[in-house]
């Protein structure tokens, strides 16, 4: 049995980046705030953000409100309903067609290609 005892806190994502467009690291809780932080120090940075996430927490608790869903240790399906519009899917479809892929080949593919790049 493990002698540590996990946190609330825990159970969400803390990312920590650098931003070539800002010359810091950027940190930010996805899916429960807006907002971020920032700096010139990784650890520092990570370290603000996890006490801005145990405040948000506190205030959630002290307020009565739920606290928001967990964004950390979630499995993925591998599936999501995407709304893209008639003349996207229709585009789409077309174009999937002529290169010869089902629509959600080409599609991801394309997700891919953005993300990747």
């Amino acid at each position: 049995m493990s002698q540590f005892k996990m946190k609330k806190s825990d159970k969400y994502l803390k990312i920590v980046s650098w931003s070539e467009e800002d010359q810091c690291y950027i940190g930010c809780l996805p899916g429960v705030s807006f907002g971020g932080v920032h700096g010139d120090n990784e650890i520092e940075v990570y370290k603000e953000i996890c006490q801005v996430l145990d405040e948000i927490l506190e205030i959630c608790e002290k307020d009565g409100t739920p606290f928001p869903a967990p964004t950390a240790g979630r499995s993925y399906s591998g599936k999501f309903n995407l709304r893209v519009g008639e003349d996207l899917h229709e585009r789409l479809a077309i174009e999937s067609l002529m290169v010869g892929e089902s629509l959600n080949q080409y599609c991801v593919k394309a997700l891919k290609e953005k993300i990747n790049s």
